[in-house]
């Protein structure tokens, strides 16, 4: 079970944390999520960390013939029509607010137009201006609720059992492990989720933070400059404190997925989460 707070202090925090979800659920917007139509009981995540090359290299077939989800900026490289992913899913507002100024987003969303297989695209349900994008029939846009919730334990659970919530969404494969979930796959295996961000994190001389957070392709210049601009004025305690919060969220995911009788599997060689149980692919 899930490690609360005790005596006095705890339960104010459990509480206070407790009402502002619940402002939170009547202030944002929510979306229940219907079960897959799968013959499988697996689902193989595709985050877009460097391993991922290794995997696209060896088991494209496999790649081929399973249920996938890939994420961001999948659909720009070459491998994305070839693994034909089942679904896909885009968190960031940087997705939905900037698709006329950054043309790398126009490229993903020119591309996720130009699809010929039939795929499912989850985006945020307060991203509702998102559906004007795609105009693809082949691609269906469903919601998810990116509403983190937190307090007490029961709280949490109904929040997530009604996929109202999740534990804080601090990167795109929180709610992809999430929406997996309420899917209903049984198995879910983790590739390209190396996390190794703090074996390239750094401090500049002009006391600026620097993370380079490689992925399986190689990075657009344009798409560099926005990262960096984006950490140059962070201090290196709140960016060690986001990724805090992200693998403290991977464990109560994993509590949850098995409250649900849901494996999560890590697949990522070396990768640094430390929630979930190591295991290869399924052959």
């Amino acid at each position: 079970m899930p490690k609360q707070s005790s005596g006095v202090s705890g339960f104010l925090d459990n509480t206070l944390a407790t009402i502002k979800s619940c402002v939170k659920q009547v202030v944002e917007k929510s979306a229940k999520i219907n079960p897959a139509n799968s013959a499988t009981n697996q689902l193989i995540i595709l985050g877009n960390g460097p391993s991922l090359r290794t995997n696209l290299n060896n088991d494209l077939d496999l790649l081929r013939s399973a249920d996938t989800l890939a994420v961001n900026f999948a659909a720009n490289t070459p491998e994305f029509s070839e693994i034909q992913p089942t679904y896909y899913l885009l968190a960031d507002p940087h997705f939905f607010d900037k698709a006329g100024e950054d043309p790398n987003v126009g490229r993903l969303i020119e591309n996720l137009n130009s699809i010929t297989f039939p795929m499912t695209l989850f985006v945020p349900a307060g991203a509702r201006k998102a559906d004007s994008y795609f105009h693809n029939h082949n691609l269906t846009v469903k919601h998810f609720s990116f509403t983190a919730v937190e307090g007490y334990t029961w709280f949490e659970n109904a929040m997530m059992n009604s996929h109202r919530g999740m534990p804080r969404p601090r990167n795109v494969l929180i709610p992809s492990i999430m929406v997996g979930i309420w899917l209903g796959y049984k198995e879910i295996y983790l590739l390209g989720a190396d996390h190794s961000w703090l074996k390239t994190l750094s401090v500049n001389d002009r006391n600026e933070v620097v993370s380079i957070q490689p992925h399986f392709y190689k990075e657009d210049s344009r798409e560099q400059q926005r990262v960096n601009e984006v950490y140059v004025n962070r201090q290196l305690h709140e960016v060690l404190e986001s990724m805090m919060i992200a693998f403290k969220s991977y464990h109560r995911i994993r509590e949850y997925a098995d409250r649900c009788g849901t494996q999560i599997f890590n697949s990522t060689p070396g990768s640094m989460i430390d929630a979930f149980e190591r295991a290869s692919l399924p052959r």
